[in-house]
């Protein structure tokens, strides 16, 4: 469920920076950015919290909670993340 989340968030993120953003300002249509940022903002807070879960559930250590952190706020990030989460639930299943 994770991965499926860091992705649609990945998503969000680029959609609101390549879709919305421009919508607004060459646009001018702020309320596009409205509905994407929030679903953006869900998806965020769900990806932040999945990962406090699994930090703790899965013992992930410090550091690489923290780069699937940053991760999330870096266009593209969860998509490179998504190779080592692969990797991480081979490990676990």
């Amino acid at each position: 469920m994770f991965r499926m989340t860091a992705l649609a968030e990945g998503c969000s993120f680029l959609i609101l920076l390549c879709v919305a953003m421009p919508m607004k300002y060459f646009m001018g249509m702020p309320e596009v950015v409205r509905v994407v940022g929030s679903i953006h903002g869900g998806l965020f807070l769900l990806y932040v919290g999945l990962l406090a879960v699994l930090h703790v559930r899965q013992r992930w250590s410090v550091m690489f909670s923290l780069y699937a952190f940053v991760a999330s706020i870096i266009p593209f990030g969860t998509f490179i993340l998504d190779k080592q989460l692969r990797e991480k639930e081979i490990v676990t299943n």
